[in-house]
Order: C-alpha cells, then structure tokens, then sequence
C-alpha cells in the first residue's frame, strides 16, 4: 500500500484513499510511533474520518486529533474478529487513551472563556455550560501550557492573561490597571483599558477557538489575507505578523501516514522502538541507534571464510541491507584481520557513494574483534558509535573503555544486541555452508559470490 498521502485538505487530516471501507481494527501513534488508541470499525475509513472533522466536539477528538501522526490498521473478516483483535492488542500494549476513557480519571480542560465580554484561555478540571468553549480533557497538562505560552509569546492568539472579572458595563478598577505588568510592556491587548474594542477582541478569541478546533487552515487562510490587505495598506509591522503566524500554523499541519500492518506487527513494531531507546541509554549513545548494523566472521578450518553483516531498522530485522562478504586478502585463521576486512569494505563502499551510515556498529567477540573494527573505521576516518557482544556471559565492550559493561539479563538492551549477534552469525554459517557444499561439488568460488552473494563485494 501506498504510505505517501496526498496533501490534506484540513491541516492534520488522512487522505481517505488509503484507508478501505471494510471491518478491521485501527491503531493512532504519534510521532515517535508509539500507540495511542486501538479501535475498531465497521468502516475503517468512516470511524477513522470522524477523528479529524472539525465539527465533532467530543473529548476524545479533540485529545486524540492534535497528536496523530500515523495511523495503521488490521482488516477483518467481521464485527467479531474485530473485537476479539481489538481486546487482544489493547490488553498487549495498554495504550494510553484506551485505559484513560475506563478509569474515571478527571483531567484538565482547555477552556476559552466565551461567556465574558473579553475572554480568557486556561485549564480547568470543571466542565459546565457557561457558554465557554472547552477542549480536551488533556492526560498530560504541561505540553497544553506550554503550547499556551507559546501562542502567547508569538502573539498568535495574545488573549488576556489575567483573572480580573470587568466587562463594558463594569469596567475594572484603574489602579488594578496600572499595577498591572503586562499592561505597562504591552504585552497584553488590554481591553482593560481600551486599547482594543470589544469586536476586535473578540475576533482573536475566535481565532483560538478555530484553532483547537484543528482548522488550522481556515485559520492560515485567514492570517494571509489579513497579511496582503495590511501590505496594500502599506502597514508593514502588522503585514509581518500575520506571515509569521501563518507560517507557524503551516507547522501545524503534518501529514499522517496510514499503511496496513500484520496483527502480530502491531506488539513488534513498539517492542523494538523500545528497545532502542533502552540502548542508548545503556551505551550513553548520543542518539537513538534506529540503524544498527552487526558483523560476524565464520569459516572451517580456516578455509572458506566468510564474514557477514545482518542490519536492523527500529530494533527489527531489515534483510534487504544484509550483506555477505568472501575474504579475500587474509589466509588463514586470523578473525581479526578478516574482520577488519569486512568493516572496511561495508564502509569504504559506503562513503564513496555517499549513503546513511548506521547509528551503531556491533561486532560478535571481545575487545580484540572490537580493535580490529575499530582500526578499519579509523583508516577511513569515520566516526561511527561502536560496540562488541561477547559470547561468554553477554559481555559489552565499548571503545576508550576498559572495562566490560555488563547489561541486565533480560533487558531490552541486551536483547536487542543478542538477536542482532545471533542472527549475524546465522546468516554467515549459512553463507559459509552454502559456499563449502558449492566447493565441494566442484563449482568456482567466483561463480558462487555472483549467485549468492548481495552486495558483499565493493
């Protein structure tokens, strides 16, 4: 399936084509990939529509839309199936959003106060029919404030932030207005004062409610025909903020990526991006080791060696980027030096055609295999995070560290380096015995590399 979607008609919004109208269950993530909501639906497309329509005001729309980013899904062959697959992946990963609409929690609410003459935006637990609008609830309170302040900072949305009750008709007290900080930087519009009248207040109260409602672009639009009518006026200042707050709105609007997914995917995918995560906090990575890539050297006798290297995207295998390397300039037994061979080669070809390199490099052994791969990626002066695994009790060597690391049994971390040194040295005694069978009957070892291997020779 196509996961690229056209542009969205409203900023945030799935492109319906790529969801189908049949029965299945849908998983929200965010950004990062992690699950938010687990659903299920008759009509994939229809239920999942309904998250991004600007005119359904419930709760769970207006927390859930703002934060999804991709949207996968499982089809069915019925109502049943689905549910039973909706109870068993909710109970696997414990999505957030799911447990938050059974326990009865009260969360904060975003309010913009419309009942007042000059209204106010802040959070409250308490909802009630004031005339006021309200979004959320919000499970986590501090990113809401903290995209208020910011709203405030840019003078998107500059409402008043004060608590003082006034109105037309009982205006506030002036020496409340004159000990007020915000008054005196002109920060605040003050409509306390007159600064601004109660319509063009009010304009900008609407505004925020357009824009936790996700119309980000009626907003946009809005901002950009403010910003040429300003400029024909030759109002400059003000022509220059509405651009800038059309382009923070266009921020706003990031694509959401939908693609179908396997059920027993689903668990996979977050177990992964955990365990990643768990590495480089165990390693003191700099970054995420999203893109790992493991080495092994395997031969008989010292005869057919081979090395091989195995890599994994997002903490899974990705056997379209493995690789198998005959080698060629070191006779004999000499592990090290085939090594160094193989690391050189993978990363010599790399830099010359100037392609990603991976977040971390992980070789089977202990500290001389993690010198030998070492000296390869110095002679092509390349900074790349390295590691060794040694077998004898799952031993963790890290360069400039003379001391093994020793992870905890069983944790993420570890795992994750385990699978990848496991499955290195599989797919090399594959290779290894597929070349010694070929040998054996009689056929060239050249003839062999052509056929058998992918890639492994620059």
């Amino acid at each position: 399936m196509d996961d690229t979607p056209r542009p969205p008609d409203e900023a945030g919004s799935p492109d319906r084509r790529h969801l189908p109208h049949a029965t299945g269950v849908y998983i929200l993530r965010d950004g990062t990939g992690e699950i938010l909501y687990i659903g299920k639906a008759i009509d994939l497309a229809k239920r999942v529509a309904q998250y991004f329509n600007p005119n359904k005001e419930d709760a769970k729309t207006q927390a859930l839309a703002p934060l999804v980013r991709r949207i996968d899904y499982v089809l069915c062959r019925s109502e049943r199936e689905a549910l039973l697959l909706e109870r068993r992946l909710i109970h696997e990963n414990q999505p957030f959003f799911n447990a938050m609409w059974k326990d009865g929690k009260t969360y904060p609410y975003l309010k913009i106060s419309l009942g007042e003459d000059f209204p106010r935006v802040f959070t409250t637990r308490r909802k009630v029919r004031d005339g006021g609008a309200y979004f959320g609830p919000y499970p986590q309170v501090g990113p809401v404030r903290s995209l208020l302040h910011y709203l405030w900072t840019r003078k998107i949305f500059p409402l008043r932030p004060c608590r003082w009750e006034f109105s037309r008709t009982k205006p506030l007290d002036p020496r409340k207005i004159k000990s007020c900080l915000y008054y005196h930087t002109k920060e605040c519009p003050a409509p306390c004062a007159g600064r601004i009248s109660k319509d063009d207040y009010r304009t900008i109260a609407e505004r925020a409610v357009m824009f936790f409602k996700g119309r980000y672009k009626d907003l946009r639009d809005e901002f950009e025909r403010e910003m040429k009518a300003a400029s024909s006026r030759l109002e400059y200042e003000t022509a220059a903020h509405m651009r800038d707050n059309a382009r923070a709105l266009g921020l706003m609007g990031e694509r959401i990526r939908v693609r179908a997914v396997e059920a027993d995917d689903v668990g996979g995918h977050l177990a992964g991006t955990r365990a990643v995560t768990n590495l480089q906090r165990a390693l003191g990575l700099a970054a995420p080791p999203a893109h790992i890539e493991g080495f092994d050297v395997s031969h008989f006798q010292g005869r057919q060696t081979v090395a091989s290297m195995v890599c994994f995207v997002g903490g899974r295998a990705h056997r379209d980027h493995y690789r198998k390397f005959r080698i060629r300039e070191t006779p004999g037994i000499d592990d090290f030096k085939s090594l160094r061979e193989a690391v050189l080669r993978r990363y010599k070809r790399l830099a010359a055609e100037k392609a990603g390199l991976p977040d971390l490099v992980l070789v089977d052994g202990g500290k001389g295999q993690l010198g030998a791969a070492q000296a390869a990626l110095a002679e092509l002066k390349l900074k790349i995070p390295l590691a060794s695994l040694a077998k004898r009790i799952e031993e963790v060597f890290l360069p400039g560290r003379s001391e093994a690391l020793l992870l905890p049994i069983g944790s993420p971390a570890l795992s994750l380096l385990q699978r990848l040194r496991d499955e290195a040295h599989r797919f090399g005694v594959a290779y290894h015995r597929l070349l010694r069978g070929k040998n054996l009957f009689g056929e060239k070892p050249d003839a062999l590399i052509h056929s058998a291997s992918r890639g492994g020779s620059p």
